[in-house]
C-alpha cells in the first residue's frame, strides 16, 4: 500500500465543517470546547497550570536552536515525529517544554490537541480558537502572541515532517510498541495524576458486564473512579467531571463507561 499524505483526511472533513468552522483537530475541538464551558478566566488559568503539569520534559538532544520558538516570553521548545501506523497515511506526534509554567500549559494544550493528526489538518486549524475558547483573556498579549508563534512554527513542522518522510521514510523514533497489559488502567492513572490527588481509587468493572454489546474479553471497558484533590475546590459537579474528561483526553472514547466521584480533602473530611 502506499503512503497518503495529509490529503487523504481533506474528503471526510468537507461535511464537518459546518460543525467545526475553525477546522479544530477533534481532541483540540474536545479541548476547545471543555475552556469555553469553563466560563471563568481564573479557572482557565489554573487549568493551563495542570496541563502544564502532564506534559513530559523534552529530551535535551531536542532543545536545540532549530527547535526554539521565536517570540515567546519563556524559552519554548517544539518538535515532532512523523508516523505511519499501518494505514498509510502519515501522521505527526509533537513534543514540547518551556521553562515558564503557564507557557508550558500552553504548549501541553497544542501538543496533546494537534498529534495524531495529519499535516493538512494541522494547517487548516484556525489561530481564532484560542479567542473562543476565553484562554486569550486570561493571558497578557505577550503570551497571546506566543501562543500564535507556538502554533504557526508547529504547522510548518508539520509540513516540513511530512515532507521528510515522504522522501526518507520513517525515523527509528517513529517505531510505535504494543501498549502494557492493562494500557487503559494506566492511562487513566497517569492522566489524573495532573490534579495531583490526595488519593485515587480505579477499579475495573468490566466483568459485570460481561456479554454485553459492548463489552470486551480484555475488559478495561467499564471503571469506577474515587478521586480526591484540592483541584476541585470551587467546581460544582459537571465541572469536575469536565475537568475529568479534559484531562484524560483520547482515553474516554477508548472506554464504554466512567462512574467519576469527584471530591476535595474538606469533602471527605467532613
Amino acid at each position: 500500500m502506499g503512503l497518503r499524505s495529509s490529503a487523504a483526511s481533506s474528503s471526510t472533513q468537507e461535511d464537518t465543517h459546518t460543525d467545526n468552522p475553525m477546522r479544530l483537530t477533534p481532541e483540540l475541538l474536545k479541548i476547545a470546547n471543555a475552556f469555553e464551558s469553563i466560563g471563568d478566566d481564573k479557572l482557565r488559568y489554573k487549568q493551563l497550570l495542570y496541563m502544564a503539569t502532564q506534559l513530559s520534559p523534552i529530551d535535551p538532544s531536542q532543545a536545540i536552536p532549530e527547535n526554539k520558538v521565536p517570540g515567546c516570553l519563556s524559552t519554548v521548545y517544539v518538535d515532532g515525529t512523523a508516523v505511519d501506523k499501518g494505514d498509510g497515511v502519515i501522521r505527526i506526534e509533537f513534543v514540547g517544554d518551556s521553562d515558564g509554567l503557564l507557557t508550558k500549559g500552553l504548549v501541553a494544550l497544542l501538543v496533546r490537541g494537534l498529534s495524531g493528526n495529519t499535516a493538512e489538518d494541522i494547517q487548516n486549524v484556525d489561530p481564532g480558537f484560542i479567542q473562543k475558547t476565553g484562554i486569550a483573556a486570561s493571558l497578557t498579549p505577550g503570551r497571546n502572541n506566543g501562543f500564535l508563534n507556538m502554533l504557526n512554527v508547529m504547522k510548518i513542522k508539520a509540513k516540513q515532517l511530512e515532507a521528510n518522510y515522504q522522501a526518507t521514510g520513517p525515523s527509528e523514533s517513529a517505531t510505535t510498541t504494543a501498549g502494557d497489559e492493562k494500557p487503559m488502567y494506566q492511562a487513566i492513572v497517569q492522566g489524573l495524576q495532573a490534579l495531583k490527588p490526595v488519593s485515587l481509587k480505579l477499579e475495573d468493572v468490566s466483568y459485570q458486564h460481561a456479554g454485553h454489546r459492548e463489552a470486551s474479553k480484555d475488559g478495561e471497558t467499564h471503571f469506577n473512579l474515587e478521586i480526591v484533590a484540592s483541584a476541585f475546590e470551587g467546581l460544582n459537579l459537571v465541572k469536575r467531571h469536565k475537568l475529568v474528561y479534559m484531562l484524560l483526553g483520547d482515553v474516554m472514547p477508548r472506554i464504554h463507561a466512567l462512574q467519576i466521584s469527584a471530591k476535595t480533602p474538606e469533602e471527605v473530611n467532613k
